[in-house]
């Protein structure tokens, strides 16, 4: 915890938390469909919803470019940030890319609460975006009711190599690189301010190891895990690439304590809202309610699910040719 943790619970300044916070996906789509696009040079990010854009340039390279931020998902400043900022990384690693510059996006309540806290929040996300060898060079900041920070990055890519929702084939793995359950534990933590270290050390981890392990494994499709759980983002990638997706349940990791946060009702708006959106494309066979939910579950700064093997990380299920559901959990 930093020196001004106690000043305010974070938390507590906004409606939701990271990115549970998500407008829920099937709205999303409705008002962005037909709004993407229009360049031949774009490689990554039209109509299937890629976690970055990935736009052709000249010299043999890509150019890879995304905006992520959020509301408050813990109430330490400083981990908030560390947080926002590693969750914007990944989606420059999640399309096979590295980032170079970010420029920070920050929302605050400026007669609300302490500038000092707004500071442990860049601080953080300064801090990380070092880790990833990622200059911070300014950004734009608003007073908001609502505390929200993130990061718009900016990378690179080879375009030959590249992480993509829309390339996966049948007879591949799916890997996942980092547990689940963070939805659950964050929810938990806003309405008890009860602090759980692992769920923070696993948001703060970069996914960088993971992308690269990926492209060295020859992987072509690729998504992190993030507002729209597992079985959302999975679902995107068997949509776009006419697959089914096949989810081995008991094969899923979890965070500890996952499991409990459901069974006690701390289950954000956001991941109800996942499954309802996936729930007619998918096949459940027997898994209770419970599962469903863990693995529609909203996570923030979660791992990427990649298909083909990465080194470990639990294989999860396997892409197969398109069935009757896009989804089959079994």
């Amino acid at each position: 915890m930093t020196r001004l943790a106690p000043v305010a619970r974070l938390t507590q300044y906004a409606h939701g938390g990271g990115c549970a916070c998500k407008i829920p996906p099937g709205v999303l789509e409705r008002v962005v469909t037909g709004l993407t696009g229009g360049d031949d040079a774009l490689l990554v990010g039209g109509p299937d919803g890629d976690d970055a854009a990935v736009l052709r340039v000249a010299g043999g390279r890509a150019v890879v470019s995304t905006a992520d931020f959020f509301t408050p998902v813990v109430d330490d400043a400083y981990d908030w940030g560390r947080i926002a900022a590693a969750n914007a990384l990944s989606d420059v690693y999640a399309v096979g890319g590295e980032p170079l510059m970010a420029l920070n996006l920050l929302g605050w309540p400026v007669d609300t609460l302490p500038a000092e806290l707004a500071r442990e929040v860049l601080r953080g996300g300064r801090d990380v975006a070092a880790l990833a060898g990622c200059a911070i060079a300014g950004g734009h900041s608003i007073d908001d009711p609502e505390p929200k920070y993130g990061l718009a990055v900016t990378g690179v890519a080879d375009p030959a190599r590249l992480l993509r929702l829309d390339a996966g084939r049948p007879g591949v793995p799916l890997s996942l690189t980092k547990p689940l359950g963070l939805g659950v534990l964050n929810a938990r933590h806003k309405a008890t301010g009860e602090v759980f270290p692992h769920a923070v050390e696993t948001m703060t981890r970069l996914n960088a190891q993971a992308g690269v392990a990926a492209l060295e494994r020859g992987a072509a499709c690729a998504t992190d895990v993030s507002g729209f759980g597992l079985l959302g983002h999975l679902y995107k990638v068997a949509r776009a690439s006419g697959v089914t997706a096949v989810v081995d349940a008991a094969a899923v990791p979890y965070l500890d304590g996952a499991r409990s946060a459901v069974r006690d009702g701390f289950v954000p708006g956001g991941t109800r809202r996942n499954l309802a959106w996936v729930s007619p494309h998918t096949d459940f066979r027997r898994i209770a309610e419970e599962e469903r939910l863990l693995l529609a579950d909203a996570q923030t700064s979660g791992g990427l699910l990649v298909a083909g093997e990465v080194p470990g990380a639990p294989v999860v299920g396997e892409l197969v040719p398109r069935g009757r559901h896009a989804l089959l959990v079994r």
